[in-house]
């Protein structure tokens, strides 16, 4: 959730134009990618090899302590799970993935050929959003190792923490006068520490991330929004058109972005049902599924996630509305609320 957003080709890429995905890897502490030799940096304009924790065939990561796994077709794929907003409380992530047997005790990956999805916004608010990429990275390689996979979608979080590193101060053409990213991921809980921590990396990752996915019938976004049409009549087509948006160097353009997917409450009140359906109809699937509106905050019982009174009823899980059409996954965790990990399908 984010406040203070004003309502309102192929990518050409040059030695002077640096974006989200040309990584340096010059502050690791080893090689990186895993296969470098020593002291051999990925060079400037290339993919890591190896890595691509948001596609399908998803590589694994050659480590000493995984074993690949060759999975008979005829099992067919593992459960589905999906996981609300997280804003950097690990801890809590954690524990929510253990109370579903998705990790052991030792925080690692235990679920097999489990499918695994987080619905964006992994930073901001909270203590560490730096360590939850970090660890959805990781379970990445884990579950790929064994068949699964674990994956993840871009929430307004992540194009904002990418605007204010990309951006800083840049004045952008907000709608409702001048604004900044800088300023914007201040005021929607930004931390210094998730800023002093973020390495080329991390950006690369954000940046190359899916707006959307349909799985088993689920429509899978960050936001509660009709938003995602502005961008194409195709789940590929509006993934490929963020992504190529997101390697231009236009603040303006990356900002209208970022506002659009601030955008809420399309699935609520009178037409919420229509509105689910445009999407569905599009994209395919019976189901919307996302994150974004806190789950108190959507149904109108707390004002605002920022102020004193901000702690609403206890959320016990997922919220099905709009005729059945739509499922909000945003528990509320930075309203002392609650990390939610569903299985799929959720029963009506």
């Amino acid at each position: 959730m984010t406040q203070g957003a004003g309502q309102g080709p192929e990518a050409v890429r040059t030695e002077t134009l640096r974006d989200f995905r040309v990584p340096a890897y010059i502050h690791e502490t080893g090689p990186y990618p895993p296969s470098a030799a020593p002291g051999e940096a990925a060079g400037v304009g290339e993919e890591p090899e190896g890595y691509t924790p948001t596609r399908r065939d998803l590589p694994v990561i050659n480590r000493g302590d995984t074993v690949q796994v060759v999975m008979d077709p005829a099992d067919g794929p593992g459960p589905l799970y999906v996981v609300g907003d997280v804003h950097g409380y690990l801890d809590q992530l954690v524990a929510a993935l253990q109370e579903q047997g998705l990790l052991d005790a030792a925080g690692n990956w235990s679920a097999g050929t489990a499918r695994l999805w987080f619905l964006g916004d992994f930073t901001d608010r909270g203590p560490d959003g730096i360590g939850v990429i970090d660890l959805v990275m990781r379970l990445s390689a884990e579950a790929a190792a064994v068949g699964g996979y674990c994956k993840a979608l871009m929430g307004n979080h992540e194009l904002l923490l990418l605007g204010a590193k990309r951006f800083g101060d840049t004045p952008v053409n907000s709608g409702a006068g001048t604004a900044t990213f800088q300023a914007a991921w201040l005021l929607n809980g930004g931390q210094k520490t998730d800023m002093d921590r973020l390495q080329d990396h991390h950006l690369q990752w954000m940046a190359r991330l899916d707006a959307m996915e349909q799985v088993d019938g689920h429509l899978l976004v960050h936001s509660d929004t009709t938003a995602y049409l502005d961008y194409g009549d195709s789940i590929e087509a509006v993934n490929d058109t963020i992504r190529e948006t997101l390697t231009r160097n236009d603040a303006d353009e990356c900002w209208d972005l970022f506002r659009k997917f601030t955008r809420r409450f399309a699935f609520r009140d009178e037409g919420g049902a229509e509105a689910a359906l445009s999407l569905l109809d599009t994209y395919g699937g019976t189901r919307v599924v996302h994150g974004h509106s806190p789950i108190p905050y959507l149904l109108g019982e707390v004002g605002s996630e920022d102020g004193e009174d901000a702690a609403g009823p206890v959320v016990e899980g997922p919220h099905l509305y709009a005729d059945g059409l739509a499922i909000a996954m945003d528990g509320g965790v930075t309203m002392a609320g609650k990390l939610l990990v569903q299985q799929l399908p959720l029963d009506s």
